[in-house]
């Protein structure tokens, strides 16, 4: 592959509309770094501190004197797809960015996000189908990774070590060793990064978190999370994929499956190949809250059981599954049914039981329930209004700009999913896997941990050194 060529930024571009994110397309092999652990465990034991540290920051934010408008972020979108432009609007609703340079490996996702862009921004984008060339634009200062999760690690590395900022969709990464080698990455580099974990900037998780740290649920027993839904599919015959798309390109450093409707664009979320399932994909967010709110950082066991009992030959996940992740402070249950649940109890389907000695709590996006123990008891109902995703590209763009603190790091980040992947190993393999945090090892499935680390497709070159 030839080396990218550097780009200027397009002449007029207006910084003055809101902030857009990179959203990135997946592109050619990046050279493997080798593992640093000593980095690794540092910002891992540092991860729960940091947390803390912020969200008192933030309190003490919210009275301090309003600051002129921001200076505007010159920011980079790889993967344009649906999920890339919510990301975008975030950004411009948070303010003080700008979109100089996009890219995707598909033309027609690509042109019409060029084109959205310039109608939002007043200015077109650089376009490009691949990352390294979009990372080679002269003024770039972050980008946005909007991809599917086999696409993260590559570019999120190749990023990092340029010195760029990244802000990364969830998962952190397809498998554990990936997630290690980006966290190394990002401990060698000077760049700021946020995944997005955007229920850190809920009002509702935050209150439940103070509302456990002063002791007001007693000691907590277990917490239950769960995201029951009726899953929408489509076809899964195999078809020639579009004349867009650059299907080889797509699947990348995963295997070369078959291209149907149902594991393409915005379905690839309940493939294994990509997505990896409801609880790899949308499930993290409660995981990673629960961690949030607990202050835990890994589980040392977990076990996984469930089946494809409805969807069977439509989508290549369990829909239907129980986790049982075991943390020092209560063992965490996640369940989901994406047939049949939805409708029975539409006010707990997405959200976070807390069992404590003294009541529960459930927790969802914008509200939280106290129910008090004692027969009669009456629940406490609070609302909350939190706009997430503005408000975590806001944290990002600040930090960008003051070299500051944020809430989802990439070593939280990474925690939280080595602790979902490890329930899909544990789905797959069956049987009560041991988790070693400190070596971030299987301890007692030899088949299981093989599973750390996914094969690469030549010509990519997996990043993980060890």
């Amino acid at each position: 592959m030839e080396a990218p060529q550097s780009h200027a930024v397009p002449d007029g571009a207006n910084g003055n509309s809101a902030s857009a994110f990179l959203l990135f397309v997946p592109s050619g092999p990046a050279k493997p770094r080798a593992m640093n652990p000593f980095n690794r465990r540092q910002f891992l034991g540092a991860a729960a501190l940091g947390a803390a540290a912020l969200s008192t920051l933030r309190t003490r934010a919210a009275d301090a004197p309003a600051t002129p408008a921001p200076r505007p972020v010159k920011l980079g979108l790889i993967g344009c797809g649906w999920w890339g432009m919510v990301n975008v609007k975030g950004a411009y609703k948070a303010g003080g960015a700008q979109v100089i340079a996009i890219c995707d490996i598909d033309s027609d996702h690509l042109a019409a996000t060029a084109a959205e862009i310039e109608k939002l921004q007043g200015s077109r984008p650089l376009t490009f189908k691949l990352y390294e060339d979009l990372l080679a634009v002269t003024g770039l200062e972050a980008v946005i990774i909007a991809t599917p999760p086999q696409w993260h690690a590559l570019p999120f590395i190749a990023a990092v070590n340029r010195g760029i900022d990244v802000f990364c969709e969830k998962p952190l990464a397809y498998d554990i060793r990936e997630g290690c080698a980006m966290v190394d990455a990002a401990a060698k580099s000077r760049s700021i990064v946020q995944i997005g974990f955007v229920r850190r900037q809920s009002a509702a998780f935050q209150a439940v978190r103070q509302f456990i740290a002063d002791d007001k649920l007693g000691r907590i027993i277990n917490v239950d999370a769960q995201i029951n839904f009726t899953a929408g599919t489509a076809s899964a015959v195999p078809v020639a994929p579009p004349p867009s798309l650059d299907w080889d390109h797509w699947c990348g450093p995963g295997p070369l499956i078959p291209y149907s409707p149902q594991v393409g664009h915005r379905n690839w979320r309940l493939e294994k190949t990509s997505g990896q399932g409801h609880l790899y994909d949308w499930g993290i967010h409660l995981i990673d809250a629960t961690r949030f709110i607990l202050g835990e950082t890994a589980p040392t066991a977990i076990t996984a059981t469930g089946g494809l009992y409805h969807l069977r030959g439509k989508i290549t996940t369990p829909d239907t599954l129980t986790v049982q992740f075991e943390f020092a402070r209560c063992p965490v249950t996640w369940r989901h049914r994406l047939w049949g649940s939805a409708e029975l109890t539409p006010e707990f389907n997405n959200g976070i039981f807390f069992y404590g000695e003294k009541g529960t709590v459930f927790v969802t996006d914008q509200k939280w329930i106290y129910l008090p123990n004692g027969k009669g008891a009456e629940r406490q109902v609070n609302e909350t209004k939190s706009d997430l995703v503005p408000l975590h590209v806001a944290e990002f763009l600040d930090a960008v700009r003051h070299r500051k603190p944020v809430s989802a790091t990439v070593a939280e980040a990474h925690l939280s999913t080595s602790a979902v992947k490890l329930a899909m190993i544990a789905y797959e393999t069956g049987g009560r896997l041991a988790w070693d945090a400190k070596t971030e090892q299987i301890t007692n499935h030899p088949e299981a941990a093989k599973l750390l680390k996914r094969a690469y497709r030549a010509p990519w070159k997996h990043p993980y050194a060890g």
